[in-house]
């Protein structure tokens, strides 16, 4: 067991949620973030459907045991949800009022880049909040002096890995794997075909996915958002793929992440290139768009 860290214990009791889309190793990291909260001393409750959940008062205490067992389990197990609600500020409002009146005012997310932004504005907001709710007799006077401050902590649940500051995100190694997994798969029956096959990953506006798996699965071609292709692209990739056929090469996959765009900012879909290939080089090629495949399993 690790160390115990010996401080005063806080004012508050603990929160965890998971939000945005789901990630491989969010039950892993809810799971480390309930036994180290409970090996310390500290009482730690689950958030149930993400910002749903905080604003419904779906909160729940935790034990040792409700984690057992979900380490290896893909997704979370405390689920999660969009919430729309929780952009308004009467959303935020009773989600502090929920928080506040079980005690809570330690808040763990895990979560992408508008999940930690979300917490990052309740936080900034919460002595107003926690003023508001007494002045309307929510809350009382005591429960808004017990708790003054709520600390947020986050954990960066993203197959994208694409947040600064962290060198890789939760579930972007999963992903990864599942890509180069699928792409070997496709490779059998393009080697038998000499066949070209273009692969659509995940990624949002990040290539790291796409430039990972490329390096990876020795793929004939990549595009990727940080670097655009030059304006003539369709002529340098019909070009590159009959090079490989002069050199004997029976295998042509091509990369694309889902926000690859071209020099004038105008995206590059799979379905594109494709018909890029056909009317440029009369080459036939198949798509294979992986979709929320790169997000499930363990």
């Amino acid at each position: 067991m690790p160390e115990k860290i010996h401080c005063a214990p806080p004012n508050g009791a603990i929160a965890v949620m998971t939000s945005g889309g789901d990630a491989p190793g969010m039950n892993a990291c809810l799971r480390g973030a309930v036994r180290y909260a409970l090996y310390n001393g500290h009482e730690i409750h689950a958030v149930q459907e993400g910002y749903q959940g905080l604003i419904a008062g779906w909160i729940r205490k935790l034990s040792w045991k409700d984690v057992s067992g979900i380490i290896g389990l893909g997704g979370t197990m405390i689920g999660t949800a969009r919430c729309p609600e929780f952009q308004e500020h009467s959303g935020r409002l009773i989600a502090a009022r929920n928080l506040a009146v079980r005690g809570i005012d330690r808040l763990i997310v895990i979560g992408g880049d508008g999940s930690l932004s979300g917490a990052e504005e309740l936080r900034a907001e919460w002595p107003e909040l926690l003023k508001e709710l007494a002045e309307r007799g929510e809350i009382s006077t005591a429960v808004r002096a017990a708790h003054p401050v709520l600390t947020v902590a986050g954990a960066v649940g993203s197959i994208d890995n694409d947040m600064a500051g962290t060198d890789m995100t939760i579930g972007a190694d999963t992903a990864l794997h599942r890509i180069v997994d699928a792409v070997d798969s496709i490779v059998s029956t393009a080697y038998s075909h000499q066949r070209t096959f273009i692969v659509e990953v995940m990624g949002r506006n990040c290539g790291y996915l796409a430039l990972m798996s490329s390096l990876a699965t020795g793929a004939s071609w990549c595009f990727i958002p940080e670097a655009p292709p030059e304006t003539d692209w369709p002529e340098q990739l019909v070009e590159n793929i009959r090079a490989n056929a002069r050199a004997g090469r029976r295998v042509n996959i091509i990369i694309v992440a889902e926000g690859a765009r071209d020099r004038d900012n105008r995206p590059i879909s799979a379905i594109q290139i494709q018909k890029e290939l056909e009317n440029r080089g009369g080459i036939e090629a198949r798509v294979t768009i992986l979709g929320h495949v790169q997000r499930g399993g363990t």
